[in-house]
């Protein structure tokens, strides 16, 4: 741990917990599902908070139809009537580009069952030391983080030579779009830290992730006599066993630092429809499932590996040769993304880690799509650092402990002094 100058251990000092804790919880009652009014209402709250730290703060409405046709837009899983763009810098004495940005995301996902959650998923409450709710984790507690640290070099009238900036984006459950759009609008930065979920640790990787969908065709017949039929549901189940062998051997020579990961590359299937009437053979079905990139493989060349499967299991079948499933790409699209070898942001982030009072943290990889790969695409070293633990994001018992929305506050507070130098 090294000597904190005077002005770190006041920007330290001046992180505030109960604020901090106060403003997450606000954020946690907008119900900010992707594709909903609340996306962009919980938009405007973070540019409140933003203009209320004195940042200039650039709001803008996402041209949607330009998205839409862009050939480089991640794509998007859900219909939305509108998006906003939210970038919020704190100036330096001098110009040019932050020196740092800090990105996070204010959409969440769906809840699921409700019945299933211990309360209100969106009425957030603290217990045994966590703020629960959807979104706690992925990623509002990151992104409070982001804006606590802001608060505290503010709040201890630190003047910084270069900008911070902090980039709020919608839309990174189902492609990346808010990061897109902010990154298309010009807004860069010569670093960028993304306080996704990472469990005390650095990760400086995350795999890809595609959505594909499957239509399977049958032979309708009567259900008293099948055998005169062809199950599309059978058949799908012949599909969905070898896609299951497809994703064992994806998983050979993963990355080291997806340690402790069985999938690193995952392949699930979420959605299955098949028939129209209960004793009717189906002659239809569709399913729908996310499929994992490896670092470093092209999503064409991720794709062709799927569909080359698929086809070479048809080929061989004596039904599917003749009615060959049919593969279509469809919603978000996430290619892999990393810090480049040897970037210096791991060890000043490591390094604020510790010296905001943290152990050294590992450097991991993460299994998910994230917005990493637009900025590493960018050619902005990116990488994670924050609260609370990934495997409980999407879930019922979704939460992030208060003592690491504070820490990974302190870190970012620290590294902002670092990189952007005091005036």
């Amino acid at each position: 741990m090294a000597d904190l100058t005077r002005t770190e251990a006041a920007v330290l000092d001046a992180v505030d917990e109960v604020a901090a804790v106060g403003l997450l919880c606000r954020l946690v009652a907008v119900p900010s599902v992707g594709g909903t009014a609340a996306e962009s209402e919980v938009q405007a709250l973070v540019a409140g908070e933003l203009d209320a730290l004195g940042c200039d703060v650039d709001r803008w409405a996402v041209d949607l139809a330009a998205a839409a046709g862009a050939p480089d837009a991640p794509g998007q899983e859900v219909t939305r009537e509108e998006a906003w763009g939210v970038v919020g810098t704190l100036p330096g004495t001098g110009d040019g580009d932050p020196a740092l940005v800090l990105c996070g995301h204010s959409d969440v996902v769906p809840t699921g069952d409700r019945a299933l959650w211990a309360g209100d998923p969106f009425t957030p409450r603290v217990d045994g030391g966590a703020v629960h709710g959807r979104g706690t984790c992925d990623m509002k507690g990151g992104l409070v983080a982001a804006l606590a640290a802001l608060a505290a070099v503010r709040a201890a009238g630190v003047r910084l030579r270069r900008p911070v900036a902090l980039h709020s984006v919608v839309g990174e459950e189902d492609g990346g779009l808010g990061a897109w759009a902010t990154l298309a609008r010009g807004h860069r930065g010569d670093a960028c830290v993304i306080p996704e979920p990472t469990d005390g640790a650095v990760v400086t990787a995350a795999a890809g992730a595609l959505t594909f969908r499957l239509e399977v065709t049958g032979h309708a017949a009567h259900a008293a006599m099948r055998d005169r039929g062809v199950s599309a549901v059978e058949l799908f189940a012949e599909v969905h066993a070898d896609l299951r062998a497809f994703e064992a051997e994806r998983q050979r020579d993963a990355d080291p630092r997806f340690a402790g990961e069985r999938y690193p590359y995952g392949l699930s299937v979420g959605t299955v429809h098949a028939g129209d009437w209960a004793s009717t053979v189906p002659d239809r079905l569709v399913a729908e499932g996310r499929y994992g990139v490896r670092l470093g493989e092209p999503v064409e060349a991720a794709r062709a590996a799927f569909e080359a499967r698929v086809a070479a299991l048809c080929a061989g079948h004596p039904w599917l040769s003749a009615h060959p499933v049919r593969v279509t790409w469809t919603g978000g699209a996430f290619a892999s993304g990393e810090l480049p070898p040897g970037a210096e942001l791991l060890d000043q982030v490591r390094g604020a880690v510790v010296d905001a009072g943290g152990p050294p943290p590992p450097e991991r990889a993460v299994t998910a799509g994230t917005d990493l790969r637009l900025y590493a695409a960018a050619g902005i070293p990116t990488l994670h650092l924050g609260p609370g633990d990934l495997h409980l994001a999407h879930g019922p018992a979704e939460r992030v402990p208060v003592a690491e929305v504070t820490a990974v506050a302190r870190a970012l507070a620290l590294l902002t002094l670092r990189r952007c130098g005091v005036a």
